[in-house]
Formats: C-alpha cells, sequence, structure tokens
C-alpha cells in the first residue's frame, strides 16, 4: 500500500537563516513570515539547528534581558566573542530535530509530538536542506474524503494485500471512522485487517464485525510443533 510521505506535504520554499543572522533579524523573518521557527545553515546548506520563537523569548528573558532592550537587541553576549549584537548562532537550538523527505508522515507526527515541536526541516542523507513540513501540514493527512478512504480498505487492503474479494466484507466509512462488516476465509486474516486499516491516513478509528470461515490458528500451531518434532 502506498503510505504518504513528508516529501508529499512538505514546503520546498523555505526561510532560513545563516548562523550570523542577527537575531533581530531573525525576529523580524518571523513575524514577516507569520512562522513558529527557522532553520539555521551552514555554508553548504546542511542543517545545524532552529530558532524558534521560544529561543528568541528565552533569550531576552535572559540575565542579559535588559541590555537588549536598552541597546536596541544588543547583548554582551553578542557572537559568543563578549562584544556585538547576538546572532541566529548564539540563541538557536542545536543539533536541530529533522526528517528525510522518505519518512512517512505518521513517523514525522509522532517525532513532533515527542519533542512537542510545531515544525521539522526536511532533509537529504547529506543533512542539506530540501524542505520543510509543519503540524498543520501533518493535519491534512486526517482531511482525506471518507469516499477516498473507503477506496483504499477496499481495493488496496482487501482485494491486494489479503485477497479477499471485495464483495466479502462491507465497508462503511463516515468522518475517517470504518466500520467492516462481513466475512473472511482465515481467521488469521482478522489481524491483519484491523491493522492494515488503522494504519491508512485519514483514518481516525475502526470497528470490525468481520468473522472467519476457517479458524486456521490449530492447524498453524499443530504444523509448527510438526516441524518441530527431532525426527
Amino acid at each position: 500500500m502506498k503510505r504518504i510521505k513528508v516529501a508529499d506535504l512538505m514546503t520546498d520554499e523555505v526561510v532560513s537563516v545563516a548562523p550570523v543572522t542577527a537575531f533581530k533579524d531573525v525576529a523580524k523573518l518571523l513575524a514577516q513570515y507569520d512562522i513558529s521557527g527557522v532553520p539555521v545553515l551552514d555554508d553548504e546548506d546542511r542543517v545545524v539547528g532552529v530558532v524558534s520563537q521560544t529561543d528568541l523569548l528565552a533569550h531576552t528573558a535572559g540575565p542579559h534581558s535588559e541590555d537588549l532592550r536598552a541597546e536596541g537587541l544588543h547583548s554582551s553576549q553578542g557572537n559568543g566573542s563578549g562584544t556585538g549584537p547576538p546572532t541566529a548562532g548564539d540563541v538557536m537550538s542545536a543539533p536541530a530535530v529533522t526528517v528525510h523527505a522518505e519518512d512517512t508522515v505518521a513517523d514525522a507526527a509522532r517525532l513532533m509530538t515527542r519533542r512537542s515541536i510545531e515544525r521539522l526541516p526536511v532533509v537529504d542523507v547529506e543533512d542539506r536542506l530540501v524542505g520543510i513540513v509543519t503540524r498543520r501540514d501533518l493535519l491534512r493527512t486526517f482531511l482525506r474524503p471518507d469516499s477516498e478512504i473507503r477506496r483504499r480498505v477496499t481495493d488496496e487492503v482487501l482485494v491486494e494485500v489479503l485477497g479477499v474479494p471485495a464483495d466479502d466484507v462491507e465497508v462503511h466509512v463516515v468522518d475517517g471512522i470504518v466500520t467492516l462488516d462481513g466475512r473472511v476465509e482465515l481467521r488469521s486474516q482478522l489481524a491483519a485487517l484491523l491493522s492494515l486499516v488503522e494504519r491508512l491516513d485519514g483514518v481516525v478509528a475502526v470497528a470490525s464485525r468481520v468473522t472467519a470461515r476457517t479458524d486456521d490458528a490449530a492447524t498453524t500451531h499443530a504444523d509448527h510443533a510438526r516441524r518441530a518434532m527431532p525426527w
């Protein structure tokens, strides 16, 4: 089955900054483009960090915040050398949390949730920036039409993967909730059916009333036992 990948949802025109970009200019970019953060790139377009609104606020709320306000965002820390304005390199979070274009949307969503971040730079095998994906982008996968979800359950899961005739199982989808009713040949197919449908992009929940004509579990256990006998 085709799984939606990060490459299918990412934006390839990305606002980015260099480590030497002034703190003040980073803040302007976030406001100008109404974004929550920007990747920081080295001279070869590799992602070395990310500057978020949280990073900026944490810096301005630090021990030098009074100096920043009094001197127009100048700090005694500037560039890590003790003089000059702070830069993206001074305030960025590093190393950056990134994903690859070939990763699945589910992988990216789990990573965002685990790390509590809103956007992920997308990189190639050499860690060079190729795009950006946000929580909003990922949410689009749950806006798939019910008719499309039903088609994928019937054509891809039942027929292509499990070899079940489409007429053997009725598939109903309402607001992303899939209801299955019918009968398959083997009991071992039931767990596979449920697992595959749950993994489809856009599926919110699955209710299955599907039964099996043949309980192949006992036969499978017997076969394993015979193969294990030492004669």
